[in-house]
């Protein structure tokens, strides 16, 4: 399962974050995984809440927004859904679309609370 390996590395980045203010503690983590990530989104949250819960402290939260997999026409600039790998562009047929969005693997805010 190698969400636990991306689990761990967010935790890593956010508490790295966090040590540039002493006493701050980490409140949670925002994550955007994109469809085509090859990432399992309620995988990561059991593996990044088994790593937090180990650690005694008040755990943080893991906030994931799921991105759909789209495409953009590159003819007539439609952005439209991928299902079932179909790539046409549903506006003018065009068969040769770009990938738009879906693959995302990203860590988009760390909240913390200082004291």
């Amino acid at each position: 399962m190698h969400e636990m390996g991306i689990a761990n590395s967010v935790l890593e980045k956010a508490r790295s974050e966090v040590s540039h203010f002493p006493g701050a503690r980490l409140l949670r983590v925002g994550v955007r995984i994109g469809e085509w990530s090859g990432v399992e989104p309620e995988s990561l949250r059991f593996s990044f809440e088994s790593l937090v819960a180990e650690t005694g402290a008040p755990p943080p939260a893991l906030d994931i927004e799921f991105c759909l997999r789209r495409n953009r026409c590159p003819l007539c600039g439609s952005i439209f859904r991928v299902e079932d790998y179909l790539i046409t562009c549903p506006e003018c047929g065009k068969t040769n679309t770009l990938p738009f969005s879906g693959d995302e693997l990203q860590i988009t805010y760390i909240d913390m609370e200082e004291s």
